[in-house]
C-alpha cells in the first residue's frame, strides 16, 4: 500500500514505494563456471595415463634414460595441465559486511580475501574477456590490475583504496556490485592495505 503524497512536498520529490526497492542480502554468494576447462583437464589426465602406460610397457633395456625422460615428461606435463585447469573450472565469490572472498576450483585455491574497508568502489562490467587478460586463470596486467577470469561475460571490477583494480567474472555481478556498494555506504571510508 502506498503512502499518501505530502501536498507541501515539491514536485518530483517522490520516493519509491518500499516494496519496489529490492532487499540487499547481508551475505551474497555467486559463481561462474567454465565447462571448457574440463576438456583441458581430460587432456592432462590423458598425458598422465600415457606416462603410466610408457612406464609399464617401455622396453627399459633398450634405453633407460630415454624411457625415463618420456615417462617423467608425460606425467609432469599431465599433472601441470590437470591441476592448472581444475583450479579454474569455476570461481566462487562471497561478499559479506566485512570482506569479499574469491575461491577458485574445487579446493578453493588460489584464494583472495579483500576487506571491504580496502575497497573504494565497485563497478559492473558486462564484457570481461579472457583475451583482454591474456587467458583464463588468475591474471595480472600492469595497466589493468589483477583478475580472476574463468569465462567470458559479466563480472565486477573493484577499485581498491590504493588505486589498483581487481576484476572477477561471476554470474549476477550486478547484484554483487549492489551488495558491495550497500556495505560500503554502511561502513567506513576505504584505507590502504
Amino acid at each position: 500500500m502506498r503512502e499518501p503524497r505530502d501536498p507541501d512536498a515539491p514536485p518530483g520529490d517522490e520516493q519509491p514505494a518500499p516494496e519496489s526497492v529490492p532487499a540487499v542480502p547481508e551475505t551474497w554468494t555467486g559463481r561462474a563456471v567454465n565447462r571448457v576447462q574440463w576438456l583441458f583437464a581430460a587432456a592432462g589426465a590423458g598425458c598422465v595415463a600415457l606416462g603410466v602406460a610408457l612406464a609399464v610397457g617401455a622396453a627399459w633395456t633398450a634405453g633407460v634414460t630415454a624411457a625415463l625422460m618420456a615417462v617423467v615428461g608425460c606425467v609432469t606435463v599431465g599433472l601441470l595441465v590437470l591441476f592448472g585447469t581444475l583450479a579454474f573450472v569455476h570461481v566462487e565469490l562471497t561478499v559479506d559486511r566485512h570482506a569479499l572472498e574469491v575461491r577458485c576450483g574445487h579446493l578453493g585455491v588460489p584464494r583472495r580475501r579483500i576487506p571491504l574497508d580496502h575497497v573504494a568502489g565497485a563497478e559492473f562490467d558486462p564484457g570481461v574477456t579472457p583475451r583482454a587478460w591474456g587467458g583464463w586463470g588468475y591474471r595480472w596486467r600492469p595497466e589493468k590490475g589483477t583478475a580472476v577470469v574463468v569465462r567470458r561475460g559479466e563480472g565486477l571490477v573493484l577499485t581498491l583504496g590504493d588505486g589498483r583494480a581487481f576484476t572477477v567474472t561471476v554470474d549476477d555481478a550486478e547484484t554483487a556490485v549492489r551488495v558491495i556498494r550497500h556495505h560500503l555506504r554502511r561502513g567506513t571510508p576505504p584505507t590502504g592495505p
